[in-house]
């Protein structure tokens, strides 16, 4: 199984696609998409928009996992990001994708094994998981593998747990 993973935003979104092999996960690509703060926001979700199906039709996931936006204290910042996020998840769901979405506590209880791990941890995990010689940068292009083996995770605790 091949899935997307995918930290929001705007002026970044990062984005980590992983191959699923048994218990072994394979980094596919893994980066970010840009966009120019002085550029017009109707425009940047387009960029975005045009990127993220460009990576979607290249690498044919059949899941995406976007982690779900926490509470941000400027609210300008936090309903464009929000918007982003919606034109991120439309370009899964225009491309027949399963989404599934992930909180931060999730995320580092997937990858480390508690809610409370710090950044650098869930970094160096996500460097051991995919056997990197280095941490991804920037951040959200490690935090999105984060989210993809968050849900590579939860997808097979579901399975061993599944009722016959």
């Amino acid at each position: 199984m091949i899935i997307l993973g995918i930290d929001p935003g705007i002026a970044i979104v990062g984005y980590g696609i992983i191959k699923c092999e048994g218990n072994s996960y394979k980094p596919l690509e893994y980066g970010c998409i840009r966009t120019d703060s002085k550029a017009y926001f109707p425009d940047r979700l387009k960029i975005v928009y045009e990127e993220l199906m460009d990576i979607i039709d290249t690498y044919k996931p059949q899941d995406m996992a976007i982690e779900e936006l926490f509470f941000n204290k400027n609210v300008r910042t936090a309903i464009k990001v929000g918007q982003a996020r919606g034109v991120e998840i439309l370009a899964g769901v225009n491309s027949g994708l399963n989404i599934y979405e992930y909180t931060p506590l999730q995320i580092k209880q997937g990858v480390v094994g508690y809610g409370t791990a710090e950044k650098h941890q869930v970094q160096e995990m996500v460097k051991l998981l995919l056997n990197l010689k280095e941490i991804p940068k920037p951040d959200d292009t490690s935090d999105a593998l984060a989210v993809a083996i968050c849900h590579a995770h939860s997808i097979k605790f579901k399975e061993n747990f599944r009722m016959k």
